[in-house]
């Protein structure tokens, strides 16, 4: 599956980014870690310095890399497992977009699905999630494409031991990425439409309300959409949204610091390796890494 990879990255080499102070030096690379996925998403860090990625569409597999650096497949029919998170004991928390489900993935491999929504609100196609501390999963259903005039997407959270989930908003027109600020007072939610970051605040029952704006996408052109995907946090609250024209940092007050340029169109972005100092960036076929001046957030995961 990856044949010709040496000769790939010898020729595509690595690009600069732009420097962002306590973010990335100004000669930092993007560097190409593997190519010859297909479409590659829902990156999440292990607690020993490795990452679980999944490729969807026609491979619909989710990969492990280890911590040397070694990838190979973890599981295969996923039913399009898109965004990932980690449970306590070490197993997958992810949303199935073919499944229409939200899932646990026992160590084991045993899968066990938490939601299918409600009875009177099945899901349609759930993007990406986020566990909290109270073991509830935040998560995007923005269905299938293409947008059908009329139809809500929805933003939910799922509490322990729970069945149906709770809509925390229907009104974005496709919440994408979202994470929890370091605080764990904020949810934090992008639109794949529109140029407007999100945030709410989060209740101690763990239901999150009052939204308001927290940031702009930068360099979106007239008439197209922002491409806000999958993002992260760092240890100093600040945000990383992948977006059509890079991965766009934002500080924990949603002022845009700058952009990180990638080979292509990045998808989504997790903190990882030995001691979350280096930001992967999963983008169309390629998986990509970069080494950052600050690290991932303390917890479990992103």
């Amino acid at each position: 599956m990856f044949r010709g990879f040496a000769l790939i990255a010898l020729s595509a080499g690595a690009v600069f980014a732009q420097g962002i102070s306590g973010v990335v030096a100004p000669d930092a690379k993007v560097e190409l870690v593997q190519e010859g996925f297909v479409f590659l998403e829902g990156p999440v860090s292990t607690a020993d310095g490795g990452l679980y990625f999944s490729d969807l569409q026609t491979a619909d597999r989710t990969y492990r890399m280890e911590p040397t650096g070694k990838i190979s497949i973890y599981r295969e029919h996923t039913n399009g497992m898109n965004g990932m998170a980690l449970a306590p004991d070490g197993g997958l928390l992810g949303v199935e977009g073919n499944g229409k489900r939200v899932s646990r993935v026992a160590p084991t491999g045993n899968t066990t699905p938490l939601t299918e929504g409600a009875a009177q609100q099945p899901l349609m196609a759930p993007n990406d999630l986020i566990a909290d501390l109270r073991t509830g999963i935040y998560f995007t259903d923005p269905g299938p494409r293409p947008i059908a005039p009329g139809r809500k997407s929805y933003v939910y959270y799922l509490g322990l031991n729970a069945k149906d989930p709770y809509v925390i908003d229907d009104t974005i027109t496709r919440p994408n990425g979202l994470t929890i600020s370091i605080d764990g007072k904020k949810l934090i939610v992008d639109d794949t439409v529109g140029d407007t970051v999100f945030q709410f605040d989060i209740q101690l029952n763990g239901i999150a309300k009052n939204k308001k704006p927290f940031a702009k996408i930068q360099d979106v052109k007239p008439g197209q959409e922002s491409g806000a995907d999958g993002l992260c946090i760092d240890k100093d609250g600040r945000i990383y949204i992948a977006t059509a024209t890079g991965v766009q940092v934002f500080n924990k007050n949603g002022k845009y610091l700058g952009t990180i340029q990638v080979p292509r169109q990045p998808s989504n972005v997790a903190f990882g390796g030995a001691g979350k100092k280096t930001l992967f960036i999963t983008a169309r076929e390629g998986l990509y890494k970069i080494q950052t001046l600050t690290a991932g957030p303390l917890r479990l995961g992103k």
